[in-house]
């Protein structure tokens, strides 16, 4: 797709005059190339280039300041409405009505951003190439003193994310650690690995925290970018034994790394031993880690500093249960030992942004989005680089570490979503979930590890096998957006009036039944087992909006907006109701359900193929390749062997090879082009078999028949001696 046909189809409506004017600077180059580009031509454009700039620039700057304005009068409405003594329903629908509007908003935003950042790399590209002229180092200059681009809303969306969980609790708590995250020592998960295109990224945050809160280990303390960095070391031997047992998933392999969160001035570090456990051993991979302060690091993977002098402390202060330490004390011991016999040292580093989306102190669902990854060699394989130290320390985690050369980085391309589930046997994930990890955001990579990947791509050459996931590094994991799943505003258009839902006190609709004044002034909303005509909250303004009066202040509202989100005693802005769940009847938006009107299914999302099947497709292919060789091995012997029939039964033996192989690679490049446009539908062979049947039994009768006489004289020989064996 051209750029100038994404611009269009990409853009939010009502900024339509803000994004960068693409078609009219690209009408300029074709128009002023008719002659020779001149020096005032060039001029001309540059002033063109400037003026769009400023304009996105401008706008960006607004509307960033808009937003953090949005925020901080709702938050103040939110604090005002979780201390009052009787909250209505209707305050925390309108509050979260709200908030969708600034996640939208938000969302939109970070779209434009990109949209307009690629654009003007674009046609910067397009005017070098046409004109001669070299403008982009110019330009970038310019681009880095109005760096609209480098703006990031991860401080926005956790600010989001508490006020939209405040309102969608009802002000009520979760009575949960929100550090427990961080003291854990050992855990068990079932966890899935995707990969997210960066032009997807905002947009999946913003969805996630719908559902879950982004997790914040420190409340109290105002949200830096430097609290959401995560650094390990992986550490390995010159044989690479880790790397190789980690990729191989054998029984019992372990991968050994030194983690800290936030900069590199702090003193506190993990040990983390990840240990995998096959399925037939009954039981789960998992990770187990201990802290240690910085400076006692080196010496104890020396073997100078004691397990009894690590925990020492952690005795005295009695924090911790004695099965807790003995634990401990066996887990550093183990991986000191491990150390020491292995001799391993460090050998790759990985950085990421993570954001985390979990209920305080519930692991049952837990999601994290690592942005920003890179993968950092740490070895001194070719030069020193660690030394002797267990890190390197010529860099910290000022991404995109600029100061280190290409051979020692790899920055991946897409952001990595871990789905972290504890869930019971039988026990399905819960529904949004699904439907997240079946969208077009997300591309599936299962047990994709960052420490592989970055071996496998910096240390090539010193490890013996690669991992399957590389061939998908080409591939460009955009997906056409799924209707039936993404972010949407409030106001969406698609209804005409407002119906007034019953929903009882567990959530099930008990009514639909439209109720309203005769002058259509107001609408009334029943919700729990009270019916209460509201004074005008929700007021028709006409057929096709409504208003929504909220502290005095009336805001325009789609009626759909109001109707699709209010569920469950509460509004919600994503949830299981969708807009095809209801169908405009004679003017009004009525319930398929209640009106017996057959429902129209919302069609799933296309189900990713797994990057196993690739494999399976090639391993069909050598097999068939294989009973070709075994033909064309009888061919020849035939042919060599044998009399003129003989010959005969090679050339068709020999026929029959060459069509099967050529059947046969016919049928990989069919799967393989399915599989790379990831289509839906059986990839089963149904009719390959059976007709090879049909030609392997025509083929063997033809050979039966020219070889009749001499299989006639075998037959009377051997009858002739069983009869001797017998004494007849």
């Amino acid at each position: 797709m051209k750029f100038g046909h994404q611009l269009k189809t990409s853009l939010y409506p009502e900024w339509t005059f803000h994004y960068v004017a693409y078609d009219d600077l690209k009408s300029f180059l074709k128009a002023h190339l008719k002659s020779e580009w001149t020096e005032d031509d060039e001029s001309q454009f540059v002033e063109e280039l400037e003026k769009e700039l400023d304009k996105v620039f401008s706008f960006q700057r607004v509307k960033i300041g808009e937003i953090k304005r949005r925020i901080e009068a709702e938050s103040q409405e939110v604090d005002a409405l979780c201390v009052k003594e009787d909250p209505s329903e209707d305050e925390f629908t309108t509050s979260e009505i709200e908030l969708g509007h600034i996640i939208a908003d938000v969302h939109d935003l970070a779209k434009f951003t990109r949209l307009n950042y690629t654009g003007f790399l674009k046609i910067i590209k397009k005017h070098d190439k046409m004109t001669g002229w070299t403008l982009k180092p110019m330009f970038m200059v310019r681009l880095n003193a109005k760096p609209f681009y480098k703006e990031n809303y991860d401080a926005l969306i956790v600010r989001i994310s508490t006020l939209y969980d405040r309102v969608r609790n009802r002000g009520k708590s979760h009575g949960g650690d929100a550090s427990a995250g961080g003291k854990q020592a050992a855990f068990v998960r079932n966890t899935t690995k995707y990969w997210v295109h960066p032009d997807n990224i905002t947009e999946l945050k913003l969805i996630i925290l719908k559902h879950l809160p982004v997790l914040v280990f420190n409340p109290n303390k105002e949200f830096e970018a430097a609290d959401s960095a995560i650094t390990s070391i992986y550490y390995d031997n010159d044989d690479f034994d880790l790397y190789t047992g980690r990729l191989e998933k054998s029984e019992g392999a372990e991968a050994l790394r030194m983690r800290w969160y936030g900069g590199m001035d702090n003193q506190t570090i993990f040990v983390e031993r990840k240990t995998h456990r096959e399925d037939w051993t009954g039981e789960k991979s998992v990770k187990a880690r201990f802290p240690i302060k910085e400076k006692h690091l080196n010496s104890f993977l020396a073997g100078h500093y004691t397990v009894d002098e690590l925990f020492a402390k952690t005795k005295e202060q009695g924090k911790k249960s004695e099965k807790e330490i003995k634990e401990l004390e066996q887990l550093a011991t183990e991986v000191q030992y491990t150390t020491l016999t292995k001799r391993l040292h460090p050998v790759m580093r990985s950085f990421y942004n993570r954001t985390a989306f979990q209920l305080p102190g519930d692991a049952r669902v837990r999601i994290s989005l690592d942005t920003e990854l890179s993968l950092i060699r740490e070895d001194n394989y070719d030069r020193p680089r660690a030394g002797d130290n267990w890190r390197r320390m010529d860099i910290g985690i000022d991404y995109p570490f600029k100061q280190l050369p290409e051979s020692d980085i790899c920055r991946f391309p897409y952001a990595v979503l871990e789905v972290k589930l504890q869930t019971h046997v039988g026990q399905e994930p819960p529904q949004w979930v699904t439907e997240l990890v079946n969208s077009h955001l997300v591309e599936a990579v299962p047990k994709f590890s960052k420490f592989i990947h970055g071996c496998a791509t910096l240390l090539e050459d010193r490890v013996k096998m690669l991992p399957f996931w590389l061939p998908q590094m080409d591939v460009d994991i955009r997906k056409p957006p799924s209707r039936s799943f993404g972010l949407i505003r409030p106001d969406e258009p698609g209804g005409s009036s407002v119906s007034a839902l019953t929903y009882g006190s567990d959530g099930s609709k008990t009514s639909n039944d439209e109720q309203q004044s005769e002058d259509n002034s107001h609408v009334q909303i029943n919700i729990g087992s009270e019916s209460t005509e509201r004074t005008p909250l929700i007021r028709r303004q006409d057929r096709n909006s409504v208003q929504v009066e909220h502290g005095g202040i009336m805001k325009e509202l789609s009626p759909a907006g109001i109707l699709k989100f209010i569920k469950n005693g509460k509004s919600s802005l994503f949830g299981e109701r969708q807009q095809s769940d209801y169908t405009e009847v004679g003017g009004q938006l009525a319930d398929q359900e209640s009106r017996q009107q057959p429902t129209k299914r919302v069609p799933q999302a296309p189900q990713k193929a797994n990057p196993k099947v690739y494999f399976a497709n090639e391993r069909t292919f050598l097999s068939w390749l294989k009973f070709t060789l075994m033909l064309g091995a009888l061919a020849i012997g035939l042919l060599n062997f044998s009399d003129n029939v003989g010959q005969i039964s090679a050339g068709i033996f020999t026929i029959l090879a060459m069509s099967v192989m050529g059947y046969a690679l016919y049928g990989y490049h069919d799967r393989a082009n399915r599989l790379q446009k990831k289509e839906l539908g059986d990839y089963s062979d149904k009719y390959g078999p059976a007709v090879l049947t049909v030609f392997m039994i025509a083929a063997v009768s033809v050979n039966f028949y020219c070889h009749r006489s001499l299989m006639l004289s075998l037959f009377i020989i051997t009858v002739r001696l069983a009869q001797d064996a017998s004494g007849n």
